[in-house]
């Protein structure tokens, strides 16, 4: 297995401008705007860890903790060839992994003496887990008075819920998919949880802003249903069926709602997605498509207006016809010649094979990619952050192996003597990272 602390990232050697090793950059936590922040993550699956990444990618030390043996996700595919997870790796890279018996009321206080120690920037746990009395709220800040506490719910009133589940009960499945299919649809990306992370870190980060103004503590909470309504409210959705009832949404396809935009199809077979929401837009694509006389008089025949976007939608079938008519003469290649001259919004269809294919050409010209060496993988193109601040972003990493840091963190930053961690090796609470795991 490749130690974790090795990581090939040319870009990010010119980036920062250093001349230490990429694992020595590593294994000091990458520079950032929150270089010096200590979270401790006790999490799983999708929305905590993706919070958890968020704040390490900006420069954060994040300790992610996890059962003896890893956690329920560390097996999620998808799956490499030999049963590595890379849905795992992809949400947990640059954290520190400690692995601990949370079954044992003696591995549950090892993680609450991290979350109150760190000094002044430490003090912050991050959980999907509200069983444990000793990591709880209420104990925590007893024991450390400025203690944040940050953690996802499914509802706000304490029930159980996963993205898929929130999707069925706040009304998008049922606006998704094909007209006329019949049956709600569920969408494949985890809308929900991944608003839920950056909700979390948000909320963790006006809690740290607080703190440092006024010494307080906070308990922080984001409930993952709560995120999916907040949604509809804000895109209107609740207030349409409040106030309109009568003009139910349903699927429609790939239809934009309320203006123009859908897919449509080339002469060789290459689909497009098209989107004109200004006028400005609409009237680049009348003008490629040599539509302009024909729409002109078609808007006189059914009385509409198309320079409102709330006519073309109405009559987006019609119009979709005729400009489908217009990508049907067209190949790709021409196609992408004519929709580069406009202001239009498009792109064509592309599986994730596509996006590797030529030896992941188009990831690698792309500055949020970076190669890392994985654990257990090998080296892979993977993303860094998507924020940039002052033309800099928190650069790729690789994910840890189970238990990788768990003896120097516990040494370290838990104040625990070699004889006591051994200790705690001997009584099952804690085990002894493997040789090619250890860090440092």
């Amino acid at each position: 297995m490749t130690d974790a602390r090795h990581t090939t990232v040319s870009r990010a050697d010119t980036l920062h401008g250093s001349s230490a090793s990429a694992g020595d950059r590593y294994e000091a936590h990458r520079p950032g705007p929150l270089s010096g922040l200590r979270v401790v993550e006790v999490s799983s699956f999708v929305a905590t860890p993706l919070c958890g990444l968020t704040l390490a990618q900006l420069g954060a030390d994040v300790i992610r903790v996890e059962p003896l043996g890893g956690g329920p996700d560390r097996t999620r595919w998808p799956l490499t060839a030999d049963g590595a997870s890379l849905y795992w790796n992809g949400l947990n890279p640059g954290k520190r992994a400690v692995e601990v018996d949370l079954a044992d009321p003696r591995g549950r206080r090892l993680v609450a003496e991290l979350v109150v120690g760190g000094g002044p920037a430490g003090g912050i746990l991050v959980t999907n887990v509200g069983r444990w009395d000793e990591l709880t709220y209420r104990s925590l800040s007893s024991r450390r008075a400025d203690v944040i506490r940050v953690q996802l719910m499914g509802r706000y009133d304490g029930g159980t819920a996963v993205d898929y589940t929130v999707q069925a009960g706040t009304g998008f499945p049922l606006i998704t998919g094909p007209e006329g299919h019949g049956a709600p649809v569920n969408h494949v990306l985890p809308a929900w949880d991944l608003a839920a992370g950056l909700y979390l870190a948000t909320g963790l980060l006006a809690a740290e802003l607080r703190r440092r103004g006024t010494g307080r503590g906070a308990e922080v909470q984001v409930a993952l249903e709560d995120v999916a309504l907040a949604t509809a409210g804000q895109l209107g959705h609740l207030a349409q069926a409040q106030l309109r009832p009568e003009e139910e949404r349903r699927a429609d396809g790939n239809f934009v709602y309320g203006t123009f935009g859908t897919d449509f199809v080339t002469a060789d077979g290459q689909r497009f997605m098209l989107v004109a929401l200004t006028p400005r837009q609409w009237a680049d694509l009348l003008q490629v498509t040599g539509l302009s006389a024909t729409v002109d008089a078609l808007g006189k025949a059914l009385g509409a207006d198309f320079a409102d976007e709330g006519d073309r939608y109405r009559h987006r079938r019609v119009l979709a016809g005729l400009v489908a008519e217009w990508f049907a003469r067209h190949d790709a290649d021409q196609v992408r010649e004519v929709l580069a001259t406009t202001r239009l919004l498009w792109s064509p269809y592309r599986g994730f094979a596509d996006l590797v294919a030529d030896d992941a050409r188009l990831l690698r010209e792309h500055p949020l990619f970076e190669t890392a060496d994985q654990p257990g993988i090998g080296p892979l193109l993977v993303p860094g952050s998507p924020v940039t601040l002052d033309g800099r972003r928190g650069r790729a990493a690789p994910a840890p192996a189970v238990g990788q840091h768990t003896r120097q963190v516990l040494t370290e930053e838990g104040g625990l003597s070699t004889a006591e961690f051994d200790e705690l090796v001997a009584l099952g609470v804690v085990r002894r990272p493997a040789p090619r795991e250890a860090a440092g």
